[in-house]
C-alpha cells in the first residue's frame, strides 16, 4: 500500500493535528479494498479536537475520493483545508469537506468530468455512459452544498474542465479564504468607520438628554439609537 496520507504532528501543540494529502489519491482503487479505507479512518479518529488538511494532489481515484470526504465530513471537530499546490479532480472533491476551505495566492482548484476506460460492444459503452453521468451528478452535490451554485453551471465548469486561481476560487464559493492575504484597505477602513460610529454613538447618548417618554426639549432614547443606527452601516 503507497499511502499518499502523511500524519504531521506538532509536539508543542499536541491539542492540534496535521494531515498532509499529497499526490495521487490512491494510485490501486479503493473499490475492492477494504484494509486502505479502513486504516486511514482508524487514524482519523485516532485524535480529538480541529485538524488542519494541506492539499497538493493532481487527483485520482473517485471512490477514495468519495470515502475520504464522507469521513472528513462526519469529523465531530472543525476541519481546516489548506491547498498549498493543486487540488484538481478528486482531490478537490476532497477539499469541498472542510469547515474552512483556504488557498494559497498561488495554488490552483481544477475541476472536471470524471473519466473511465470501458470495453465491450454498445451496450457496455452504454452502461459506462451512464455510469459517468452518475459519477458526474455525486460529485456535483459536494459542490453545490460548499459553493451554493446552480447545478447547471456546475455542470457546465465540470463539462470545461475548469482552473481556478485562489481569486476565481473565493469568487465562485469553492474557497473562503486566501492565505498570507494582508488586510485590505477597504476592509480596514469598513472596521475602523463601524467602531467611530459605535464611539460617536455612545458619546452621544452621554451628553445629549434623552428620556424613555417624549418630554419638551428632550429626545426619546429609542428614536435617537434608531437615527443614530444608520452610521453602523
Amino acid at each position: 500500500m503507497k499511502r499518499f496520507w502523511n500524519w504531521v504532528r506538532d509536539e508543542t501543540n499536541p491539542e492540534e493535528r496535521t494531515l498532509r494529502l499529497e499526490g495521487a489519491i490512491a494510485e490501486e482503487s479503493w473499490f475492492d479494498d477494504e484494509i486502505t479505507p479502513a486504516v486511514f479512518k482508524e487514524e482519523l479518529l485516532a485524535g480529538n479536537g480541529p485538524i488542519t488538511v494541506w492539499i497538493n494532489s493532481p487527483g485520482g481515484d473517485c471512490v477514495a475520493a468519495a470515502q475520504i470526504y464522507n469521513m472528513l465530513m462526519e469529523y465531530p471537530a472543525d476541519v481546516t483545508v489548506k491547498i498549498d499546490g493543486i487540488a484538481a479532480s478528486a482531490a478537490s472533491v476532497i477539499a469541498m469537506a472542510g469547515t474552512k476551505v483556504c488557498m494559497s495566492p498561488v495554488s490552483v482548484l481544477m475541476i472536471h468530468n470524471p473519466l473511465t476506460i470501458a470495453m465491450g460492444d454498445s451496450e457496455e459503452m452504454k452502461k459506462a455512459i451512464q455510469l459517468l453521468d452518475e459519477v458526474k451528478e455525486s460529485i456535483i452535490n459536494a459542490y453545490e452544498i460548499k459553493t451554493g451554485l446552480d447545478r447547471g453551471k456546475i455542470s457546465r465548469l465540470m463539462d470545461a474542465e475548469t482552473w481556478m486561481n485562489a481569486k476565481k476560487a473565493l469568487e465562485l464559493g469553492f474557497c473562503d479564504e486566501i492565505l498570507f492575504a494582508p488586510e485590505t484597505a477597504e476592509d480596514s477602513f469598513a472596521f475602523s468607520g463601524k467602531n467611530a460610529a459605535a464611539c460617536l454613538l455612545n458619546k452621544l447618548k452621554a451628553k445629549v438628554p434623552v428620556t424613555k417618554q417624549k418630554e419638551p426639549d428632550r429626545i426619546p432614547v429609542d428614536a435617537l439609537e434608531k437615527r443614530l443606527a444608520l452610521l453602523r452601516h
